[in-house]
C-alpha cells in the first residue's frame, strides 16, 4: 500500500532515530553512553510520533460567499403575557459546573408560576441562557433539547466517563510531546465525544425552535485576549455561517483548558463576502465614551477582517476571560441603541419581573500551606495563582453586572413612564394594571455557600474534571437545587409572579 507524503516522512524519521540513536555501534560508545543515547532517542521518538499522529486540528468554520446574518437585536419573545423573563449564566468548573447548573434548572422547573392558559414553570420563561467551559455543556444542551427534553442530561453527560475519550496519562512520552506542542487533546477527543454521544451532530441551526431562548457560548480569543461569543455577528465578521458550526465544537472551545487541550481553530483568511460592520460595532470603534469590554470585543471582530497577520483565530477556555458566563448579556446591553435593549419595545412594556441567575460552581478550598511558614511550593503556587485570578475577575464581573442592571432598570422606568396611554395600549394590548414603575430586575448569584453548610467541605473538594463519581455528581445537583431554594430574593420574585397570575402556590 502506498503511503502519503506525511506518513512517508514520519516513518523515515522514526527509522533513522531507531537506527542511529537507539542502536549505535558498540565500538563507538560505552555502555553508559548507549543508555544516554537511548533515553534521548525515546524523547525524540515521542516528539516525532506526536507530530505523525496529530489529530483533528482543522478550522471548525467554513466560508460563505455571501455575508452571514446579523445577530438578533432583541431577546426572543416569550410567547405568553411577557410579564416574566428568566436569564441564566452558568460558570466554568468542568462537570462540577454542569451538574450545579442542572440542579438549578431542575429546581426552577419545580416552581409553578401560572396555570392559565397553560401550566408554566420558571423554566418556561427562560429567554437567555449562557455558559462558560463546563457550564457551556449544560447551556448548549438546554438550547438544543429545549425545556421539555433537557432532563436526561444527567444520564447522557453528567454520569458518563467522558475522560475515557481523552489522553490523560501524565507519564506518556507522546502526551508530554503533545503538551510541549500546544496541548495534549485535540478535537478527536472531547469534541468528538460530544458530537457523537450528546449533541447528535447538531449545529447552531438547532437553536431555532419556536420557544427557543437565545444561547450564548463563551470561549476566549487568545490572539486578541478577549471573550469570544458564538453569535451571528461574530461569524459574519469571519465570513462564515454560524448555523453550520457544530455545537460540539463550540462547547469544546469553551472548555478547552490550556495545555489539556489544543486551541480550537477558526479560519479568518476568508475572501471578501460583502461584509459590512453592524451599526453597534461602528459606534463602538468610533465613539469616545464606550465601555471598554464592548470596545475590546468590537476591535477583535474588526481584526477578523482587517488584521493582515491574522489567518486563524485560536480559542481556549472561556473561563480565561469570563468564568461566570455574563459576557453575552453585558455586551448586548452595552451595544443596545435604546433604553430598553436587548428587549423589544413590546417586551419592555409588558415586563414586570426579569430574574437573572448566575450559577457559580467555583470552589473555595482551604490550602494546607496556609497553616505553615513555608509554601506554597511550585505545584501549589500555580493553582493558587489561577484561583486568585479567577476569583478576583468573578467578583469584579458580577459587581459590574449588578451596577449595569441597576442603571438599566432606571432607564427602563424612564422610558415606560414617558409613554402615552395610546402607546402603552399598542405595546401591551391593555391598560389594566398598568404601572410604569412596576418593573423589577432581580440579579442573584448562586454558589456552594448557598447549599447545606454541612456539605461545604465535600462540595469544595469536588475537582474540576470531566468525569466524576456518581455520588459527587448527585451531591452537586442537590446543591444547585438547594441554592435556588435558599434565596429570599428568588422566593419573593416567585410570590410576586404568582400574585400577578392569580395563582396560589406554595413556593419552595
Amino acid at each position: 500500500m502506498l503511503l502519503n507524503g506525511r506518513w512517508h516522512i514520519c516513518l523515515t524519521a522514526l527509522r533513522d532515530i531507531s537506527l542511529r540513536w537507539v542502536y549505535p555501534a558498540r565500538h563507538d560508545v560505552g555502555v553508559w553512553m548507549r543508555l544516554v543515547f537511548r533515553a534521548a532517542a525515546a524523547t525524540l521518538f515521542a516528539i516525532a510520533l506526536a507530530g505523525c499522529v496529530a489529530g483533528n486540528i482543522g478550522p471548525i468554520n467554513t466560508f460563505t460567499p455571501v455575508v452571514g446574518k446579523d445577530s438578533p437585536e432583541f431577546v426572543p419573545d416569550p410567547g405568553d403575557d411577557g410579564s416574566t423573563m428568566v436569564g441564566l449564566a452558568f460558570s466554568g468548573g468542568g462537570t462540577r459546573a454542569a451538574a450545579f447548573a442542572y440542579g438549578v434548572l431542575r429546581e426552577l422547573d419545580e416552581i409553578v408560576v401560572d396555570e392559565y392558559p397553560y401550566r408554566r414553570t420558571l423554566v418556561d420563561d427562560i429567554r437567555m441562557i449562557s455558559g462558560t467551559s463546563g457550564g457551556s455543556v449544560a447551556a448548549a444542551y438546554f438550547g438544543y433539547k429545549g425545556k421539555d427534553d433537557y432532563r436526561d442530561f444527567r444520564e447522557r453527560f453528567l454520569v458518563q466517563d467522558v475522560e475515557a475519550s481523552m489522553r490523560t496519562s501524565k507519564l506518556s512520552p507522546v502526551n508530554i510531546a503533545r503538551l510541549l506542542n500546544g496541548g495534549v487533546n485535540d478535537r478527536s477527543s472531547f469534541a468528538r465525544w460530544l458530537d457523537q454521544k450528546l449533541f447528535d451532530s447538531a449545529t447552531f441551526a438547532s437553536f431555532k425552535g419556536p420557544d427557543a431562548p437565545i444561547v450564548w457560548i463563551n470561549a476566549s480569543d487568545i490572539y486578541n485576549r478577549t471573550p469570544f461569543l458564538f453569535t451571528y455577528d461574530t461569524f459574519a465578521a469571519l465570513c462564515s455561517d454560524l448555523d453550520k458550526v457544530k455545537l460540539s465544537d463550540a462547547v469544546a472551545a469553551s472548555a478547552a483548558v490550556p495545555a489539556i487541550f489544543t486551541p480550537i481553530l477558526l479560519d479568518a483568511d476568508a475572501p471578501d463576502c460583502g461584509y459590512r460592520r453592524p451599526e453597534w460595532l461602528t459606534r463602538a470603534l468610533s465613539e469616545s465614551r464606550v465601555p471598554l469590554r464592548l470596545e475590546a470585543y468590537a476591535r477583535a471582530l474588526d481584526s477578523y477582517r482587517n488584521a493582515d497577520r491574522l489567518r486563524y483565530v485560536k480559542l481556549l477556555d472561556g473561563g480565561l476571560t469570563d468564568n461566570i458566563g455574563i459576557t453575552g448579556f453585558a455586551l448586548e446591553r452595552a451595544s443596545a441603541r435604546t433604553p430598553y435593549g436587548p428587549l423589544s419595545a413590546d417586551e419592555a412594556v409588558k415586563l414586570r419581573i426579569l430574574l437573572f441567575i448566575v450559577a457559580d460552581a467555583g470552589r473555595k478550598a482551604d490550602p494546607v500551606w496556609g497553616g505553615t511558614k513555608r509554601g506554597p511550593n511550585l505545584s501549589e503556587l500555580i493553582p493558587a495563582v489561577a484561583d486568585t485570578s479567577v476569583s478576583s475577575s468573578v467578583r469584579d464581573g458580577y459587581d459590574a453586572l449588578d451596577l449595569a442592571v441597576a442603571q438599566w432598570r432606571g432607564e427602563l422606568i424612564r422610558y415606560r413612564c414617558g409613554l402615552s396611554s395610546a402607546e402603552v395600549l399598542r405595546h401591551r394590548g391593555t391598560l389594566k394594571g398598568w404601572n410604569c414603575r412596576d418593573v423589577h430586575i432581580v440579579l442573584e448569584h448562586l454558589s456552594f455557600r448557598d447549599a447545606d453548610p454541612s456539605l461545604a467541605a465535600q462540595l469544595n473538594g469536588v475537582p474540576t474534571r470531566l468525569t466524576l463519581p456518581v455520588g459527587q455528581v448527585d451531591m452537586v445537583i442537590k446543591a444547585g437545587r438547594e441554592a435556588v431554594r435558599s434565596k429570599t430574593s428568588i422566593r419573593d420574585a416567585v410570590t410576586t409572579i404568582q400574585h400577578y397570575a392569580g395563582l396560589k402556590v406554595r413556593t419552595p
